[in-house]
């Protein structure tokens, strides 16, 4: 029986100095949330008289950006994002997102996060800063003292505290032990409050399905209407292409076929223009082809198709790819035609000089990286390139990433999911 690894823990993205004030923050928004508490409390009960329904309009509100403060604030401890599990109200409306909001889980389970924040919350954050200033005043003792001849805490403290400079620099060790402790356990226990938050705050198991299917039925609108769209694109192609290349081939052909007995020079000339319209027609019909499966990429695979693609573009285009076989067809095809946009986003609106390509498989997951340094700029936007690629790779379950500061440079990150064991060695068509 074979055993499996269980996933290393991300790190922390607060550095180890901040922790300490990071946590007597989430102390004190832990002591506040108990405002926001209480006023939910309150307000629940005068629904009744209705006085409770503008209240709930304006506190529940703040309560969700209270939350998602902290969602946020606990991704960044635990290294890992914790999803929004609200519902969407079916219909527009105050009433409707009043009865959506009250019937949702989650709004209960912010409530109750709020009352559990104020109290185990607030103890692990106060003590995990606690031990770091406790630290810090011990080991800055000494120099304080030997500002004044007499001890610097003689007058606060009603001579409480009268430590001679010498005698001060016992306190040393115990500082050292403080920093030992807050060092050990300092950042476990803040990411013990990040615990407690994730598991009130983040999705259940039922809410993460109801996501799942809510991303996987807009996934499958976007991807029908893409191919309603796509299907009316090559009809549109056919038609005033092919088509009547097609008819008017047709015709020449009837009417060289009745002058070739009295008039052959004009015949000759109708076959000629029937032919080039034969060779115009499939001209066309090859690209319309190509727009929906190349023919390179079912020849070399995604690696020559897309070293193809990176030889049209008017500026020079770095290509690394790294894959253990070819991923199959509509994973090909999809990750193909996703760099084929971004290439032609780069050249339409990057002013690029260079761009470059990187395609692994890591993790059971295809990761594509398009960059150029560019103007930079880029967003996903409705009707752009970068939303057509963001449509086409959820189709597959795919995402799309895309880092475009003003002044550049853009990175596009595109992932797909791909099975290691879907990999084929050689390619589909059998040949090399």
């Amino acid at each position: 029986m074979t055993m499996t690894q269980a996933p290393p823990q991300a790190p922390m993205r607060f550095p180890r100095l901040a922790q300490p004030f990071i946590a007597l923050f989430l102390a004190v928004l832990a002591e506040l949330g108990i405002a926001f508490f209480v006023l939910n409390v309150v307000a629940v009960p005068l629904i009744a008289v209705w006085v409770g329904i503008p209240l709930l309009l304006v506190f529940v509100p703040c309560v969700r950006w209270f939350a998602n403060c902290h969602r946020t604030l606990f991704g960044a401890i635990t290294g890992t994002e914790i999803p929004r599990p609200y519902k969407k109200p079916p219909l527009p409306g105050i009433l409707m997102w009043l009865r959506t909001t009250l019937s949702d889980p989650a709004t209960w389970r912010d409530i109750a996060w709020l009352l559990a924040n104020a109290v185990v919350g607030f103890v692990l954050t106060l003590v995990s800063a606690v031990f770091f200033f406790t630290t810090a005043f011990y080991l800055i003792y000494p120099l304080l003292v030997g500002v004044t001849p007499h001890g610097v805490f003689d007058e606060p403290f009603g001579g409480l505290i009268t430590l001679s400079f010498w005698q001060s620099f016992g306190m040393v060790p115990l500082g050292l032990v403080a920093f030992l402790i807050w060092y050990a356990v300092g950042e476990r226990l803040l990411k013990a409050d990040a615990a407690l938050g994730r598991s009130l705050l983040g999705p259940t198991e039922s809410a993460k399905l109801a996501i799942r299917v809510r991303e996987l039925s807009e996934s499958r609108a976007e991807t029908v209407d893409t191919q309603a769209a796509e299907l009316r694109r090559i009809e549109r192609d056919l038609h005033d292409g092919a088509q009547a290349r097609l008819a008017a081939l047709s015709m020449n052909l009837g009417m060289a076929e009745e002058m070739v007995s009295r008039d052959p020079a004009q015949a000759a000339a109708l076959l000629t223009e029937a032919r080039e319209s034969a060779s115009t027609a499939l001209s066309e019909l090859r690209d319309l082809v190509r727009g929906i499966h190349p023919p390179v990429l079912a020849d070399r695979g995604l690696e020559g198709a897309v070293k193809a693609l990176a030889l049209t573009c008017p500026f020079k285009v770095d290509v690394t790819i790294e894959l253990p076989g070819r991923p199959p067809a509509p994973v090909e095809s999809a990750a193909y035609f996703a760099v084929a946009e971004a290439l032609a986003n780069i050249v339409k609106h990057s002013a690029a000089t260079t761009a470059w390509i990187q395609i692994t498989h890591e993790s059971e997951r295809l990761h594509i990286l398009v960059g150029d340094d560019g103007v930079g700029g880029a967003t996903v936007r409705p009707g752009g390139g970068l939303h057509g690629i963001e449509r086409r790779l959820n189709a597959f379950d795919g995402t799309l990433t895309v880092a475009s500061p003003t002044g550049g440079p853009t990175t596009v990150i595109m992932e797909l999911p791909c099975e290691s064991s879907s990999l084929k060695i050689t390619p589909s068509s059998g040949t090399a």
